[in-house]
């Protein structure tokens, strides 16, 4: 009987420890996702595309005013406002009426004159040879996104835009 009972708990022990060895805390790694999905995550977030229409730039009046960033706006800065691009963003802005070309970064919301795509700072405005005119047609590029608006400094990741 003592055999027995030696030769049960040597198999309980036994099954015990095999049962514990399997319990590895080694994080389990992720596949790769397929082809498939990869294609359906990139369709579900579309790159901001080029688009075209009239641009303006920012009067006087708001200047040293809070942007929705919740900087304030500097005149001699490469600020936009832009209605749908993230906060964060750097755009491409080129005159189609005479090809110049200015970088800018998205740091406010508006226009919100009907027709017009992005407000401009009076410098980038002097730049583009538009700010004797006021306005001026332009293409608007977004060069680099962030993943998620970017305010106060608080931006998340930003990634090249596809061209």
């Amino acid at each position: 009987m003592l055999k027995s009972f030696n030769f049960a708990a040597a198999v309980t022990v036994l099954g015990l420890g095999l049962g514990l060895a399997a319990c590895d805390r080694m994080p389990i790694p992720q596949a790769e996702a397929s082809p498939k999905q990869q294609q359906q995550e990139a369709k579900q977030k579309p790159e901001p595309r080029p688009h075209e229409g009239e641009a303006s730039y920012y009067g006087s009046q708001f200047n040293g005013r809070k942007m929705a960033n919740g900087e304030r706006f500097n005149p001699n800065s490469n600020s936009a406002a832009h209605r749908t691009l993230p906060l964060g963003t750097t755009a491409k802005v080129t005159n189609l009426e005479n090809g110049r070309s200015v970088t800018v970064k998205v740091e406010d919301r508006g226009p919100y004159a009907r027709g017009r795509v992005i407000d401009l700072s009076p410098r980038n405005a002097e730049e583009l040879g538009m700010k004797k005119a006021g306005t001026a047609p332009v293409r608007v590029t977004p060069v680099e996104v962030p993943e998620r608006d970017a305010r106060s400094g608080r931006g998340g990741e930003s990634r090249q835009a596809q061209r």
